[in-house]
């Protein structure tokens, strides 16, 4: 007989399982990572619209604004892969036209017969597509899955655990003196990366992790305490014997490894989400509990003035005060980008096709390579449109909402620190994001994914003896 209980349970610790693993493959960013990325999230929907006959109509009435926002964008996205007639490409984009004929107009006849679609390269907008499918996979499957107050904590506790896997990895790899990585044999220097190849990358897997770490330590803090010598004695050695002190040794760990990253915004983004949220916890939660302020004073105090300190946190203070404008090409790259957005804004260029256009508009004084404008807001606009941009912000926004809804009205802990974990990395994305494209890095996106649903189910989420007790 067939027992969907058991399915569920089974396909809850696969997804936790596929979290985990994603970073260990080079952040997922290789063709190969994503494609087993992908066929989890689509094995496990699947078995669940499969076990679960009436899911999509109970999504659809739960979060109507969630699915309509998703199936918007994928289908904003099919604007630019559907092939369409030639006369039609041609009224619309003619520099797709342009674009394809390469300056050979004899070839004009030869392809007027033809359909083509509006992207200027329909290989990697195909990509694109099926990523952002998986990550609306992955999205809907997280709101299904993570249905009770025990395996809310167990995926706090599994995001956390991969990043102080990859802390400790990353750490041991600068501190041993080793010359190459010990998995993929890439070169190893006196800046940590873990199992990823670009130090942002790791550097905001990290800042993901640490929300989930910090979101969990919140749920973990007990709302009502007595307030006399023998109970705060009992709290104490209770604190020491609990799981509570491997998971602030795991943030301790994790702060470290993000200042040996030496990522000037990754630990500028982490310190300014942190305090942003963490004051926001002060002025909403109620009751006001000593012991989340303690929490904060102590992250200040021991993570970031004593042991960062020791690990090159004045290294990274230095690169900030020594970061020159004139010395860098990032910035260039997204000034000379921005005619782009005036050019492809209404529809956009097609998913992953920033390293396609860009030539067009690449100044001579730039020399290198450019794959990614190094700001994922402008990158956004320019391959999916304004309109699809939006639609992205959307999400982000009703997900943030419900989130800050939680740390308003919620007094149980547990969806408290969800929420916080959410608005954390919401807050810290948004930082990266503007020097940088966090979300280009697979491992990346999912962990972001699963953070926003928490953040969309912990204004909801049942904290009951059912849901307590139920796995």
């Amino acid at each position: 007989m067939f027992n969907s209980r058991k399915t569920e349970k089974f396909l809850f610790g696969f997804l936790l399982f596929t979290l985990f693993w994603l970073p260990l493959s080079l952040g997922a960013n290789r063709p190969w990572a994503w494609a087993l990325m992908q066929m989890s999230f689509f094995f496990i929907g699947g078995v669940l619209l499969l076990t679960h006959k009436t899911l999509l109509s109970q999504l659809y009435a739960k979060y109507k604004l969630f699915v309509i926002v998703w199936l918007a964008f994928l289908t904003w996205q099919l604007i630019n892969i559907v092939p369409l007639p030639f006369a039609l490409v041609e009224a619309i984009r003619p520099q797709r036209v342009q674009f394809l004929l390469n300056g050979n107009i004899e070839n004009i006849e030869s392809i007027r017969s033809q359909w083509l679609a509006l992207s200027f390269d329909v290989g990697q907008s195909d990509v694109t597509f099926f990523k952002s499918l998986a990550y609306c996979f992955l999205f809907f499957i997280s709101l299904t899955l993570i249905s009770s107050a025990k395996r809310l904590k167990y995926t706090l506790i599994v995001i956390s655990g991969a990043g102080i896997f990859q802390a400790v990895y990353g750490s041991l790899e600068v501190l041993s003196g080793i010359n190459y990585s010990l998995v993929f044999k890439l070169p190893v220097s006196h800046i940590a990366t873990g199992s990823f190849v670009y130090k942002n990358h790791y550097a905001n897997f990290l800042l993901l992790c640490l929300s989930a770490a910090i979101g969990y330590m919140i749920a973990s803090l007990r709302v009502r305490s007595g307030s006399s010598a023998r109970e705060r004695l009992r709290r104490i050695v209770r604190f020491w014997l609990s799981n509570k002190v491997l998971f602030r040794i795991g943030i301790i760990i994790m702060v470290i490894a993000l200042v040996m990253s030496r990522s000037r915004m990754g630990n500028s983004a982490f310190f300014i989400a942190m305090t942003i949220t963490a004051t926001l916890g002060l002025i909403y939660f109620k009751p006001r509990q000593k012991s989340y302020v303690a929490l904060f004073i102590s992250m200040l105090v021991i993570d970031i003035l004593i042991v960062s300190s020791l690990f090159g946190l004045k290294q990274v203070q230095q690169r900030i005060e020594q970061t020159n404008l004139t010395q860098e090409s990032r910035d260039e790259v997204i000034t000379d980008a921005l005619p782009l957005l005036s050019q492809y804004g209404a529809i956009g260029t097609g998913g992953g096709t920033f390293y396609t256009v860009y030539p067009q508009v690449q100044s001579e004084s730039i020399q290198h390579f450019y794959d990614h404008t190094h700001n994922e807001y402008l990158q956004f606009a320019i391959e999916f449109g304004i309109v699809g941009a939006a639609l992205l912000a959307a999400l982000v926004l009703l997900c943030a909402k419900n989130a800050m809804s939680a740390i308003r009205h919620r007094r149980h802990p547990l969806p408290r620190g969800t929420a916080f974990a959410a608005v954390m990395a919401v807050i810290g994305i948004a930082l990266h994001s503007t020097v940088d494209f966090p979300l280009q890095a697979p491992a990346n996106t999912a962990i972001f994914i699963v953070l926003l649903a928490l953040g969309a189910l912990s204004r909801d989420i049942p904290m009951g003896r059912h849901s307590r007790n139920s796995y």
